[in-house]
């Protein structure tokens, strides 16, 4: 089974959303197969606590417009380290690129199929281990 159409949409507005923000290093994943209670994650980075706020809002702003969708739950937004959004069919990390690396979500979740991303987000993705495919 694979993440439904609605939830690659959210994924897909939500990484443009953060990439205009300049995340780096967007990933998406498709953890259908692996959770029950999700079908996607999309896990993005930022240089400092600011930006990883700045993201955060660039995300929902879009996701509300677009989709009209908002978080069922909101957790790190305070600290801006590590904040993560949860759409229930989706989950967002947006984390501090030190955090990135220490909790190395894309290595946990690697044997997940990445999920192609727009154009215009692959602009971000410097790790050779992060494969960021255009549509």
């Amino acid at each position: 089974m694979a993440a439904a159409e609605h939830s690659l949409n959210i994924i897909r507005t939500a990484a443009l959303a953060a990439a205009d923000k300049l995340a780096d290093n967007l990933v998406a994943l498709d953890v259908s197969e692996r959770m029950g209670i999700t079908d996607a994650f999309l896990i993005a980075s930022a240089e400092s606590e600011r930006q990883v706020n700045a993201i955060v809002d660039g995300i929902e702003e879009a996701l509300i417009e677009q989709h009209d969708v908002r978080p069922v739950r909101r957790e790190g937004r305070g600290l801006g380290r590590w904040v993560l959004l949860d759409y229930v069919d989706v989950v967002i990390h947006v984390q501090h690129q030190e955090d990135r690396v220490f909790y190395a979500l894309d290595r946990l979740w690697s044997d997940c199929p990445a999920i192609d991303l727009p154009v215009g987000t692959a602009t971000g993705a410097t790790s050779a281990d992060e494969t960021v495919v255009p549509e």
